[in-house]
């Protein structure tokens, strides 16, 4: 089954350009677009997408917001898509934080979008920049440190928390450590559940904002 995406810009030409590469790919579908964060929720439940590539500047309602509300009221909802002009936007780094799994700059190579999608789609990794990660290392505060001394990672874990945090896939995590990826996938598991994590972002942005990983 292809990949599909809704498509999320308040510039028709974005669209149109993001439409024509991903349509172009015989594992990609584009199902819808829209032009605000306001019609993002209903969109998704009608078409029910694997992927929203979503800006994150709009007037009515901001990609911020609309991730939220997909979230919060969306059973197995989509992989949420950041696509923006400027990759230190405080609007990026607060779209992860509700908990987008990914960034993407519109000047990005045709190459580069699709394996975007792609990556978001597996669900396995993280599209987690330099300039993000300086965002977020940035946002450094005394809860995030609470929250990974509390969770009292093993050594394994705080090694498998290191790699999520440079964006490897659980494949890749694997290869790096010689073991499965079964058993990678159990560690992940286990580091979102000690650190009260939703998912990978919102535990690689933990690792930032507690100091635990330095941006590099």
């Amino acid at each position: 089954m292809p990949v599909t995406v809704l498509l999320v810009d308040d510039e028709q030409l974005v669209r149109a350009g993001l439409h024509a590469i991903l349509s172009a790919q015989p594992d990609i579908e584009v199902v819808g677009e829209a032009a605000d964060g306001a019609a993002v929720l209903p969109l998704v439940r009608e078409l029910r997408p694997d992927v929203v590539a979503m800006d994150v500047r709009m007037p009515l309602l901001d990609g911020i917001e609309a991730t939220r509300a997909v979230l919060r009221s969306v059973p197995s909802p989509p992989k949420i898509l950041v696509v923006t002009t400027f990759e230190n936007d405080e609007y990026v780094y607060e779209a992860l934080r509700a908990g987008a799994d990914g960034f993407l700059l519109k000047r990005a190579r045709p190459a580069e979008i699709v394996h975007a999608v792609r990556l978001v789609a597996a669900g396995d990794s993280l599209l987690f920049p330099a300039a993000v990660r300086s965002l977020a290392a940035a946002h450094g505060n005394a809860r995030a440190r609470a929250t990974v001394e509390r969770a009292a990672l093993t050594a394994r874990e705080e090694e498998v928390l290191r790699l999520m945090a440079r964006g490897l896939s659980n494949a890749e995590i694997a290869g790096r450590l010689v073991v499965g990826t079964e058993t990678v996938k159990t560690h992940v598991s286990a580091v979102l559940g000690k650190l009260g994590a939703r998912d990978r972002t919102q535990a690689v942005i933990a690792a930032y904002e507690s100091g635990f990983v330095a941006p590099r």
